[in-house]
């Protein structure tokens, strides 16, 4: 016998999927785990906080409407993604500032 899913329940399996496919596109862009199509760790930081901001969007617009696990889910998964964002944002902005002192280094010994 096959088991019938009331509509309320199918609806909150496919927001959590949704949050977790979000999820995994902003890990991916912020270049922390390889892309499936390309087999190749990639890290797009503009993408990556459009995707953040897209689940912020979501939060806001589903606020009020959503389960106790839904709500805590979203919330977590955002605040992570955020630490993880701020995180790489400084790496890139130490590894820039190492490589414009490493050429003015270079330019001063070649002058």
């Amino acid at each position: 016998m096959v088991e019938e899913i009331n509509e309320e329940k199918l609806f909150q399996t496919l927001f959590l999927h949704l949050v977790y496919s979000f999820q995994n596109l902003a890990v991916m862009q912020l270049g922390k785990i390889v892309n499936p199509t390309t087999n190749k760790v990639e890290k797009d930081l503009v993408q990556a906080k459009n995707t953040i901001d897209i689940l912020r969007m979501l939060r806001e617009k589903t606020k009020g409407n959503l389960s106790k696990e839904e709500s805590d889910l979203i919330e977590q998964v955002i605040y992570t993604l955020q630490l993880n964002y701020a995180d790489e944002v400084e790496k890139e902005s130490k590894e820039n500032k190492e490589s414009k002192e490493s050429e003015s280094t270079d330019e001063k010994q070649n002058s």
